[in-house]
């Protein structure tokens, strides 16, 4: 198999499971007790939680394990809005943001909250002038991701943070596809809040983190026994979050070679696949885009079935996020970015890992050049197409023989 879906979950690190698998063994003692089991429970947990620190610039008390980016979403915007509603009602976010951000947010909105959605346009990024004529005396919060899930496309998170501070206004960002995939400094982001998952930088599934910044107080959503500073209660995933934090520290190491290597092999797939497929597009900005990540829109096919095609060829991709690959309808994402609903549907998106090739790189390409073009062979759509451009060239030609 070719593994292109990334941004949907990355395959666990061996060195990562051998990190692991003590505390289900050995050392699986509750890290709340006091004898030497949970003793040792718990410095690993802490240990974890210096090496997720290190890699996004921040303090280890800044940090709570949750169990993945949607969590620490929820804990993040709730717990923000519902401990400053006596300071105000409203909300800034994107079109673009990660159904995790969405979702809370159209809650909130059913609960007394405004939430103003910025627009991205055709690059799929914010324009500063749109979030400074947004916010209000009565914004609260301000939350934007650092890198769409589906086009890649990178905000200018520091200087939005910027804003927010200048205004006192919470900031937070969904950093779920970019920590561990390019530089995040908390304090360079200007971020109040940063929320992460482990199964996106090779970690394990289920466990994630959420950065706090000192002196940043949230309104717990969650409540029993007061874990993770009564933010996310309950018995710690102490196997979980050693793989994070192994995760955590193999992605500090390898960063900067995993850019370029990455970097590179992306160019080298856009470059494949809109030279070699005609009315293939590339959807988000080409420059302010992670290492990685390409996604694109063909013209007379649907997506699902090239998905399916390059699956019988043992080539792993997906249409859009996997948080809603199971819905119908077109991609937020793309309609955000202007694609009409027939465009949307016939989108790809391919992410890459450290683990891929040039030479799978190149299959890819052959591969979805032949998939698309025997999915166009059944398209009554672009028959059409074809049919109408073969009758306007033949027009063209009788003209111009009889003048």
């Amino acid at each position: 198999m070719i593994y292109m879906d990334h941004a949907a979950t990355a395959p666990v690190r061996k060195e990562v499971l051998e990190a692991m698998e003590p505390y289900f063994t050995k050392y699986f003692g509750n890290p709340s007790t006091f004898y030497t089991v949970g003793r040792e429970a718990k410095k690993a947990m802490e240990e974890s939680r210096e090496k997720v620190a290190e890699l996004i610039g921040a303090n280890p008390e800044e940090i709570i394990f949750t169990t993945g980016g949607t969590q620490s979403d929820n804990i993040a915007i709730k717990g923000i809005v519902l401990k400053n509603k006596n300071k105000g009602n409203h909300i800034i976010t994107s079109q673009i943001e990660h159904p995790a951000v969405i979702e809370t947010c159209k809650y909130l909105e059913k609960n007394g909250f405004e939430v103003t959605y910025l627009p991205v346009y055709e690059e799929g990024i914010i324009k500063i002038e749109d979030l400074k004529e947004a916010i209000t005396d009565k914004t609260i919060l301000i939350t934007i991701m650092h890198v769409n899930n589906e086009i890649g496309t990178i905000q200018p998170i520091a200087e939005i943070g910027k804003i927010a501070k200048e205004n006192k206004i919470k900031f937070h960002t969904d950093a779920v596809q970019s920590v561990g995939k390019i530089p995040v400094d908390v304090n360079e982001l200007n971020v109040d809040l940063l929320s992460m998952s482990g199964h996106k930088i090779y970690g394990p599934k289920g466990i994630g983190a959420l950065y706090i910044r000192k002196r940043t107080r949230l309104e717990p959503i969650l409540h029993g026994g007061g874990q993770e500073k009564d933010l996310n209660p309950g018995t710690e995933n102490v196997s979980g979050i050693v793989g994070l934090g192994k995760a955590c520290e193999i992605a500090k190491e390898e960063l900067e070679y995993n850019q370029k290597y990455l970097t590179k092999l992306r160019d080298m797939l856009i470059e494949g696949i809109l030279s070699n497929i005609e009315e293939s597009y590339l959807n988000g900005d080409l420059i302010n885009k992670v290492p990685g990540t390409a996604n694109f829109h063909f013209v007379g096919i649907e997506g699902e079935g090239l998905v399916l095609l390059l699956d019988g060829k043992g080539i792993a991709a997906s249409t859009g996020s996997a948080c809603s690959s199971k819905k119908l309808e077109a991609s937020h994402v793309l309609k955000a970015i202007g694609l009409e609903d027939v465009d949307s549907h016939g989108s790809l998106r391919l992410t890459l890992g450290s683990e891929n090739t040039e030479e799978e790189v190149t299959k890819v390409i052959q591969a979805t050049e032949e998939a698309v073009k025997r999915l166009r062979s059944m398209s009554s759509i672009w028959n059409q197409r074809e049919n109408k451009r073969k009758e306007d060239i033949n027009n063209k030609c009788t003209s111009c023989s009889l003048e």
